[in-house]
């Protein structure tokens, strides 16, 4: 049979499938603070927030398709299967209702619909408006067709299209111009800064997350198993390259920006000044569209791919009834305070983070590593202590003078532990180690 030909049209409506799930309002609002903060040091602040934000997460798409994965299950396989089983469950609860699919609903609550509401309303308005959002996630992502249909032709280019009326504002009306006020660190580290500012986006794990949405979106276009990893390769590099341009654009908006303001509190507060500088009287209403266009497509993601995933992993479980249990858990979570599930979360991610990233980069040198079980699991042991490092100090229990002495001997003696990449070097480590052997190995046996 003859395989179906990509047209241009098919790439571009992955690129937009792609660029929807995953770019939320975290993308939109880090970039204008980093602006603000950096100032004149602009510059060297976005080519590092670039590196972490954009480069990362393309290595995750590229990683995907270089071992022609389906999802985080097939990536973390040759560590062995009960560790994917675990990253799968760690990646998706962390991701889904446990913190950043109720974020979504938060965020553009928060930013949009807060401000029109009195004090004494917001706790029922919020578990209306919650209630409604994930109700409608549900509803849109109930059929897996659904997804590339509702995020990649409608909600993604109605987000971009209102994007793009503030940049084109801004372009023409600047508020000021780049040479403004630098900031705290940003006067003498602004490109480590920056890394820092992208590498807390979290896209690279949210990136192998909406991996499964987005082969089951591709396949359900009619491409078989062997164009997925091409397709996924390409499409990816387009909605990174577009995410970049606004990532840039963004950043230059918020350094404009300090012509007539201050630096603000949070970059949701900085986006939400600056577009009702643009629009007037209708600016909350605004920055309510803007931002609920933004997050509602990532909120389809997230909890489609959970749905996907944990579906995969647990078969005896339909997907309906997974799709049930985030959006469920999301609105619960969303409404019983954001703060103390932030709280809870942010430990997680940071000891998630350090396997996903290893992972991404064995797998983009899948062409030398070849999923080597031994470099995998070498690589794993080594980072393990880092990782659970950095969850122990990012949480509550650092205080406890036990940890807090171990953390003290862990920042002086690995490199770079304490900007959270203590994992880094282990990581080389255990792949020299792998290394050294094989080629004694090969030595020997000659």
């Amino acid at each position: 049979m003859q395989e179906k030909q990509a047209s241009r049209s098919h790439i571009l409506l992955i690129t937009s499938l792609i660029f929807g799930l995953f770019f939320g309002a975290g993308n939109l609002i880090f970039p204008v603070q980093m602006g603000q903060l950096s100032g004149s040091h602009w510059m060297p602040a976005i080519a590092g927030f670039l590196l972490t934000g954009a480069v990362l997460p393309y290595l995750a798409m590229l990683g995907m398709s270089l071992t022609k994965s389906t999802s985080v299950l097939d990536i973390a396989k040759p560590v062995a299967p009960w560790f994917a089983t675990a990253m799968v469950v760690a990646i998706h609860f962390s991701l889904g209702p446990l913190f950043a699919t109720p974020r979504t609903a938060a965020t553009a609550f928060s930013m949009g619909i807060a401000p029109l509401i009195p004090a004494v309303y917001q706790q029922i308005a919020m578990a209306i408006f919650t209630g409604i959002f994930f109700y409608l996630v549900y509803l849109l992502t109930v059929k897996e067709s659904n997804l590339m249909k509702w995020v990649g032709k409608y909600l993604n280019p109605a987000f971009l299209i209102m994007l793009a009326i503030i940049l084109i504002l801004a372009l023409i009306l600047p508020m000021g111009g780049l040479d403004q006020h630098v900031s705290g660190a940003y006067n003498s580290q602004a490109a480590f800064q920056g890394i820092l500012e992208g590498y807390n986006t979290m896209d690279c794990l949210a990136l192998l997350a909406f991996s499964v949405s987005v082969v089951y979106a591709v396949k359900n276009m009619g491409f078989s198993d062997k164009q997925v990893p091409k397709l996924l390769a390409k499409s990816g590099f387009y909605a990174i390259l577009l995410e970049s341009l606004i990532y840039i654009a963004t950043a230059l908006l918020g350094v404009s920006s300090l012509g007539i303001m201050g630096v603000s509190d949070n970059g949701g507060t900085a986006l939400s000044n600056v577009i009702n500088h643009y629009t007037g009287s209708v600016g909350i209403l605004a920055t309510a569209v803007v931002v609920t266009l933004a997050v509602f497509t990532s909120a389809m993601g997230l909890s489609a791919s959970f749905a996907q995933d944990l579906h995969r992993v647990f078969p005896k479980v339909s997907y309906v009834t997974w799709l049930r249990i985030t959006c469920i858990g999301s609105f619960i979570t969303a409404n019983a305070g954001l703060t103390k599930i932030i709280a809870f979360s942010t430990p997680v991610l940071m000891m998630v983070y350090p396997f996903t990233l290893v992972l991404t980069v064995l797998a983009v040198l899948n062409k030398w590593v070849k999923q080597d079980k031994m470099m995998y699991r070498f690589v794993m042991a080594f980072i393990t202590i880092p990782a659970i490092l950095d969850g122990l100090l990012a949480s509550s229990l650092k205080t406890i003078p036990f940890i807090e002495a171990i953390g003290h001997t862990y920042y002086q003696i690995i490199p770079l532990a304490a900007e959270g990449f203590g994992w880094v070097v282990p990581a080389l480590m255990g792949a020299i180690v792998v290394l050294g052997y094989k080629t004694a190995e090969r030595v020997s046996g000659k």
